[in-house]
């Protein structure tokens, strides 16, 4: 029998345990990741030094901008690494050949290629927009001291080349082995998070357990999950064989959890509707249906916890979708003969619940198939595909080349012997600032760094080096400012400060073998390097601001045009294309909307109605492309010119929303739906040709339900044409 104190001793231990288990999954990794940061850069510092290359800084740096918590990070960001410095390299070897002789014209052309360079970095995603980041800033790096001394190019691009090559190896040997850190574990975790979400969220939301304000706050967690899994899942491939093998069941995934979203998000709002019409008969004929689904996501009754779990609920799926279409025919029937009203209502729920459970059936399979190494469904080529405004990315590279010429004719103009630095640095910060949310922060955070940085740089290259004799020391001198840059880096308010610092004081204070004691140098490289950036953080505030209005109406216009793509594009991997276009376009709003509730929700408003009326214009053109080869179903016939007007007159509601558009579109739909109806009462078709025909009607009737919602941006619209006719067409 345990004594009191001896009880109280084992509590304070668990609670000791507890307490460092708790530290060591935050603060702890935090201190691993930073002491990995400086053992990498030392030992990139020491190599460089051991092959004598001229500027051992230079690998220094590289780690730095390379070091990531997760060794899949790490590699991804290095193979990008090297091929944007190869590229840039090349070029700028091309434009000295071409220049040398021209200042002018060489500076022309460098801030037109960092322009280019700078567009492209923010038209791509993740780690592929540093690839144009370096290609831009190597040019700049390489060729702006070169094109003084021509002659020695070739030999600045090589050992340009060598030191970030030595800097990449570095990063990812230690990141791979000590304390590693992997990209697949991460999604892993997100995978069982997010299926356990997606559980609760159907079987709250089918039960009426939630509002409007959660709803919103779960679709845009889902949001974030499925833009996060993405950028995961393209780093992950470099880390394990493994990982690679399930790359493409992962990309599965995602895209059926979009697939799985969106159709219960149209369903559920679609029954929210058949609420506000008072449509009890056919809520209580499809009611039943809805509370079998969320027991059906469960093992024995029990969460699933991971793939392997998942198998029980793939086959009770299976089994409920293979019932699913005889229950419904038996329940329509008596619908028809117990209910005098419409079955229209009743045939789009039934069609949106049994597409919706065989999405999920999808998505469920999916996951269950990560149980084992290989599997058919990994054969997968319709991923997630990111979207980027094509003119936001070239007002970004325009910006660029505008500070550049601005700083290369200030440079020209006084003879600064630090103009070539300051021209060099705003170029870096262009391009890195480029892919950031807030680039006007990231910019002037990156000057206060550079600043904090400069003081740091004084004292160890003018009071700590000449005292130290040998690596060792140099290694002890270095550590603490390390260590202190990469903490920044951790802080994500501090950021822009630890990026500025860990840069460009290897810049400024890096050692190489020969050092050289030169303080008018080094300040003027200093008040260079932030003058540059100020410059840069002035330019994003000044020109096209990127949290200007106009930018978030630019992406909220891209948004809704998803739908003009669903009316008008390749059929071909369309819905993919649609459904990460629109969720990409709404993650990128909601980070320039910051803390702005309203604008979030705005947004929100759109998503939905875009996500509804261009699922449902995919299923309705993909039926349409199915239908048998028959003179019934040609495209000259009346029923199909009207519901290609319809597409038609719908894709142009959502390029400039306006009162006369919208009700242009309420016009052309009820006609497409009048069509179709008729079509259906004249002619007698086969079973399968009937239910396609069928669900040609239920989705013109839902894209008609979603238009007349009255909580999507289109209400004042609904509202001046009054309900009356809503409530007519509804009975």
């Amino acid at each position: 029998m345990k004594t009191p104190s001896s009880a109280v001793r084992q509590s304070q231990r668990g609670a000791v345990k507890s307490a460092l288990g708790d530290w060591m999954r935050t603060d702890g990794l935090t201190l691993i990741y930073m002491l990995k940061v400086v053992l990498a850069a030392l030992l990139a510092l020491w190599i460089a030094m051991r092959l004598q290359l001229p500027q051992p800084r230079t690998a220094m740096t590289t780690i730095f901008v390379l070091m990531q918590p997760q060794s899949g990070m790490v590699l991804a960001k290095s193979f990008y690494r090297f091929c944007g410095t190869l590229v840039g390299l090349v070029v700028m070897i091309v434009f000295i050949g071409w220049f040398s002789q021209q200042p002018v014209l060489f500076l022309t052309a460098t801030a037109l290629w960092v322009g280019i360079c700078t567009a492209g970095a923010a038209r791509n995603r993740h780690f592929r927009s540093y690839s144009f980041v370096l290609a831009g800033y190597t040019a700049a790096l390489v060729g702006i001291p070169a094109v003084q001394h021509p002659d020695g190019a070739f030999l600045s691009a090589i050992t340009r080349a060598a030191e970030v090559s030595l800097g990449i190896v570095c990063s990812g040997t230690v990141s791979a082995l000590v304390f590693p850190q992997h990209a697949g574990e991460a999604i892993k975790a997100t995978m069982q998070r997010r299926f356990g979400a997606f559980v609760d969220y159907v079987s709250n939301a089918l039960s009426g357990k939630m509002d409007r304000s959660q709803i919103e706050s779960a679709t845009s967690s889902f949001i974030a999950d499925i833009v996060g899994f993405e950028a995961i899942r393209s780093v992950a491939v470099f880390e394990h064989p493994d990982t690679r093998m399930r790359s493409g069941r992962f990309a599965r995934l995602n895209t059926e959890f979009m697939s799985a979203s969106t159709r219960f998000h149209a369903l559920h709002q679609l029954m929210n509707r058949l609420h506000e019409q008072n449509a009890l008969a056919t809520i209580h004929a499809l009611q039943p249906y809805f509370y079998e689904v969320a027991p059906l996501l469960k093992k024995s009754g029990e969460p699933v916890l991971n793939a392997r779990d998942a198998t029980q609920a793939a086959a009770q799926l299976d089994n409920f979708k293979t019932a699913l279409p005889k229950r419904i025919r038996a329940t329509r029937a008596e619908f028809k003969a117990k209910s005098e009203t419409s079955l229209l209502e009743f045939d789009t729920a039934a069609e949106l619940l049994y597409r919706f459970v065989d999405d999920l059936h999808s998505y469920t399979q999916t996951y269950a198939s990560l149980a084992v190494p290989s599997h058919e469904r990994e054969r997968w080529v319709a991923q997630y595909i990111p979207k980027t405004n094509l003119i936001a990315a070239a007002v970004a590279g325009l910006r660029a080349v505008a500070v550049i010429l601005v700083l290369s004719d200030f440079w020209i103009s006084t003879a600064w012997p630090s103009g070539g630095t300051l021209v060099l640095a705003a170029a870096t910060v262009c391009g890195l600032a480029s892919s950031s949310p807030r680039p006007t922060r990231m910019a002037f955070q990156m000057a206060g760094g550079t600043a904090l940085a400069s003081v740091a740089g004084l004292i160890v290259m003018f009071w700590l080096y000449p005292r130290i004799d040998g690596f060792p020391l140099l290694c002890a001198t270095l550590t603490p400012f390390l260590l202190l840059g990469t903490y920044l880096t951790t802080r994500r308010s501090l950021v822009g400060y630890g990026l500025g610092y860990c840069i460009f004081f290897c810049f400024l204070a890096g050692p190489d073998n020969l050092i050289h004691y030169d303080p008018t140098a080094l300040i003027n490289d200093a008040i260079a390097l932030v003058c540059s950036m100020l410059v840069v953080s002035i330019a994003f505030a000044v020109i096209l601001p990127t949290d200007a209005p106009w930018l978030r109406r630019l992406l909220l216009g891209e948004l809704r045009r998803q739908v003009v793509m669903a009316c008008h594009g390749r059929l071909t991997r369309l819905a993919v294309r649609f459904e990460s276009g629109a969720r990409d376009m709404l993650s990128q709003i909601h980070a320039l909307a910051g803390d702005q509730v309203n604008l979030k929700r705005d947004a929100l408003r759109w998503l939905f109605v875009v996500l509804e009326v261009g699922h449902a214009v995919v299923d309705l053109r993909t039926e349409l492309s199915q239908l048998a080869a028959d003179p019934r179903y040609v495209a000259c016939t009346a029923w199909r010119h009207s519901t290609a007007t319809m597409l038609d007159v719908v894709g142009r509601l959502f390029d400039k929303p306006n009162y006369k558009r919208f009700d242009a579109a309420l016009s052309a739909t009820d006609h497409a739906i009048a069509g179709v109806q008729a079509l259906l009462d004249a002619v007698r078709a086969s079973r399968e040709e009937h239910r396609r025909l069928r669900r040609v009607l239920s989705n013109l009737h839902f894209i008609r339900t979603a238009l007349l919602d009255p909580q999507s941006p289109f209400e004042s619209f609904v509202g001046a044409r009054g309900a009356p006719e809503e409530t007519h067409h509804a009975t």
